[in-house]
């Protein structure tokens, strides 16, 4: 290069010298140009609903046992791409906290943030789950980040809304602490990052549903659509940014109305990417609605998402668009497992030791597969995942209350709170905590704990007709219970599916309901706590009250906490013990071959038979005929009056 360069200078007669070096700098900058990408193109790697998920995950793909996910194979896939492209950005679009027991140390350690940085993020946002520990849990793990002195990824979050959160008494003590460390991190409501001469402005919101999934959050949230607008407005008027990015945890559905991330593309058209988090999603192709491209990976470090932008006129367009599978033949990256070894440590030693367990301790076995976690939940019928959970509730709190036990009739799980399965083979204390590994309780150590709370027969009819109907609507509230059985047509009236409830008893036997009888029902914290938000989903039509055992609505759940001892049951414990308790004769607990069963909780009847569809019809049913009664009523009556003048014209006449 330097030979070529003289012999240019040499060549050039009657030029300045000057005059020759401009010409050798534009030539050397048009060789170097074709080396490298065009400053033009964005490359952007993006995660989303990660939830702790450091470690590899065990799985069956193809009928055959497996491995995926994980951060140090994820790092592995980064930084090949990054070789191609050193000037990638790599963003997450929140909840990448809570779902592994490394969510233990999630305040005291700041592991997620801490790992985040290891693997080169440069930005992130906060999902509903960052406040799974309240809004102390989060100000800690922010405090120990910036303690760390360690690099971290840059925290944007723009629709907090400070000014009536700090206004509020009962929650400005909490929030101003928050308010200073997230000041202290670093966090802003934007932030504009420069590589590869692509300057790239990043704004984080959180989702009306997002919120609504954060009650402990403490804080209240702007609408994100109206901040949307001013925060990219901001961002115009302030920076030269090329492109505007939005870190989004609100999440995509298929039904338009519903889909919050669609919604923001059509308002605020000025937004160039959306990372879409919260629904966990898998987007193969991205949504692109007007200039605004919508991106999803999926959940759990399963793939990584990879997009290519290249410049058309003043907008971008993808002219890359892939889900890299974190598969279990990729090699791990050395540097990122003795840090993820490193917290699993640490997580033992400052939370597994004080129940009795270790991480990869086995616990139990299993002959057989239970459902995957990404298909739990996602159509309606019983579950053997669900049957375990729920029947592990009982035989915990009957075993923690001894002589003082007092009888179950019936316990709730919602597939919103199952986050984990079991694949055959040896099941480990890890592999039972990320079944159950959501929240805390009030001794602020992590697990939701089981609580205590009374419904009559008719509400337990509720409940049955809320997982038939209401689940449609809402897919976290699928339930799965222990001590209930239901029949329903799903050809029926949505909130008058159900034909049919029984308790089951023990023993195997059916009772009926009592409608106006009290019955003790056991579930989370966080599940009983929402059983109360389903009216607002059934349009008011369907409510259930918890009450306590005298009857009277519960309005602290905190107080109907059920204790192992002097320590609440947490829900992953429950299940846990329940899974330690089966036959031992092979050496190590192992699940009996009735879970590998349905057993009749969920009985579906699809008829459209004019019999089966008016059988056991419920209030919500009348209602539905009464007002079709009015309507019809209204329709009658003025074709009453027209027909009867027509008549007395024509007689006239």
């Amino acid at each position: 290069m330097y030979k070529l360069s003289i012999h240019i200078i040499k060549k050039i007669n009657g030029l300045k010298i000057t005059a020759a070096f401009l010409l050798l700098a534009v030539f050397t900058a048009g060789f170097l140009s074709a080396q490298s990408p065009s400053p033009a193109d964005v490359s952007i790697i993006f995660t989303h609903d990660m939830h702790s998920h450091f470690d590899a995950e065990r799985c069956v793909i193809d009928g055959k046992p497996a491995e995926r996910g994980g951060f140090a194979r994820m790092k592995t896939v980064i930084d090949r791409i990054k070789a191609g492209n050193p000037d990638t950005f790599i963003i997450d679009g929140g909840d990448f906290a809570m779902g592994t027991p490394f969510q233990t140390i999630y305040s005291s350690e700041a592991s997620e943030l801490r790992m985040m940085g290891l693997l080169g993020f440069d930005a992130t946002t906060l999902g509903n789950h960052e406040f799974d520990y309240r809004t102390q849990g989060l100000t800690d793990m922010l405090n120990t980040a910036v303690a760390s002195g360690e690099r971290l990824p840059f925290i944007v979050t723009s629709n907090i809304d400070w000014d009536r959160t700090l206004a509020d008494e009962k929650r400005a003590s909490k929030a101003a602490e928050l308010q200073k460390a997230l000041n202290r991190y670093g966090a802003a409501e934007y932030t504009v990052i420069e590589k590869g001469g692509v300057k790239a402005a990043f704004f984080g919101i959180l989702g009306k549903q997002a919120d609504s999934y954060a009650p402990l959050s403490g804080l209240y949230f702007k609408d994100q659509i109206e901040v949307s607008k001013k925060i990219v407005a901001k961002i115009k008027a302030e920076t030269s940014a090329d492109i505007i990015i939005c870190l989004s945890h609100s999440g995509t559905d298929d039904n338009p109305q519903k889909s919050e991330d669609e919604l923001l593309a059509a308002a605020v058209p000025e937004i160039d990417v959306i990372i879409s988090g919260h629904t966990h999603s898998t987007l193969k192709e991205p949504i692109i609605i007007g200039n605004t491209i919508i991106v999803s990976c999926g959940e759990y470090t399963h793939n990584i998402g990879r997009l290519v932008l290249t410049r058309n006129g003043d907008r971008y367009s993808p002219s890359e668009y892939k889900l890299l599978p974190i598969s279990g033949d990729l090699p791990k990256d050395a540097a990122v497992e003795a840090a993820v070894q490193k917290f699993k440590s640490l997580a033992d030693k400052n939370y597994f030791s004080h129940f009795g367990y270790s991480y990869d301790q086995i616990i139990s076995y299993t002959d057989f597969d239970f459902i995957p976690v990404e298909n739990f939940g996602k159509v309606q019928g019983e579950d053997t995942l669900g049957n375990l959970i729920s029947d592990s509730y009982i035989a915990a709190v009957k075993k923690a209350e001894g002589d003082n036990y007092r009888k179950i009739d019936v316990a709730v799980v919602p597939s919103g709170v199952v986050r984990g399965s079991f694949s055959k083979g040896p099941i480990t204390t890890a592999d039972t905590f990320n079944v159950s590994s959501l929240g805390i309780g009030p001794d602020m150590i992590p697990g939701y704990p089981l609580v205590n709370i009374y419904l009559t027969g008719k509400e337990l009819k509720t409940v049955a007709e809320i997982d038939a109907s209401v689940s449609t609507l809402m897919g976290e509230a699928r339930l799965y219970t222990s001590g209930l059985t239901y029949t329903y047509n799903p050809r029926r009236l949505l909130l008058n599916r159900v034909t049919d409830v029984k308790l089951m008893n023990p023993d195997g036997s059916l009772s009926k309901l009592n409608n106006k009888k009290l019955y003790r029902v056991i579930g989370g914290l966080y599940s009983c706590q929402m059983l109360g938000a389903v009216e607002a989903h059934s349009f008011g039509l369907l409510k259930v009250q918890p009450k306590d055992e005298n009857g009277n609505p519960i309005t602290d759940f905190e107080k109907h906490i059920i204790y192992n001892g002097d320590t609440e049951l947490k829900e992953w414990a429950a299940l846990a013990y329940y899974l330690e308790s089966f036959d031992k004769s092979g050496g190590v607990s192992k699940i009996p071959e009735y879970y590998n069963r349905l057993n009749g909780r969920k009985i579906e009847v699809t008829s459209r038979a004019p019999w089966a569809i008016l059988k056991n019809p419920n209030k919500i049913f009348f209602m539905l005929l009464g007002v079709i009664i009015v309507v019809l009523a209204i329709i009658a009556v003025p074709v009453f009056f027209i027909i009867r003048a027509v008549r007395r014209v024509k007689k006239r006449g």
